[in-house]
């Protein structure tokens, strides 16, 4: 792992950070988890143990300092980490499909869906909030779900273009 993949991983957490702030709360003041599409596009840049633990990691601080949800420190450390490495097993998986949009923009969607369950399912059942499973689902995850794949579907072919400009070593350069 060399300086400027770390810059690349740090620059890429650091604007999902800025997304999350600016944008608006919804419903119970819940947010879209734009650091969420931000480590996914670290982690299919960067595919490999290490980097996927400190994005995954990364990402979960950073969420959970900024989490608006009572409780919500240790379940966004948890639900990135988790979600992290699934994506790279995704990734892994369907490495001879990732070069169409589609393939890895349902694995943005797949990816959001794990990690909006996994938080609420230790929100809800580890930390004690009161409020339903069904209700922050519908509320919160799928409409997440939907903003982080269109986002993902509009920025990652903007970063792919960029990064082909560039002497990074990406997983999309070799």
């Amino acid at each position: 792992m060399n300086t400027r993949n770390l810059t690349l991983m740090a620059l890429l957490v650091s604007v999902g950070a800025a997304l999350y702030l600016v944008i608006p709360g919804y419903g119970e003041g819940m947010k879209p988890d734009f650091m969420l599409t931000m480590m996914i596009i670290g982690i299919f840049l960067f595919p490999d143990v290490r980097s996927v633990f400190l994005l995954g990691a990364t990402t979960g601080v950073i969420s959970g300092l900024f989490s608006s949800f009572p409780g919500g420190f240790i379940p966004n450390i948890a639900d990135k980490l988790i979600t992290a490495f699934v994506v790279l097993a995704l990734i892994i998986l369907f490495k001879k499909s990732l070069n169409r949009l589609i393939v890895p923009t349902l694995i943005i969607c797949v990816g959001t869906l794990l990690s909006g369950t996994v938080f609420l399912s230790i929100v809800i059942y580890m930390m004690g909030v009161n409020i339903p499973f069904g209700f922050l689902f519908a509320t919160v995850v799928l409409p997440a779900i939907a903003m982080n794949g269109i986002v993902f579907f509009i920025i990652y072919p903007i970063i792919i273009g960029l990064l082909k400009r560039t002497s990074f070593k990406t997983a999309l350069s070799n």
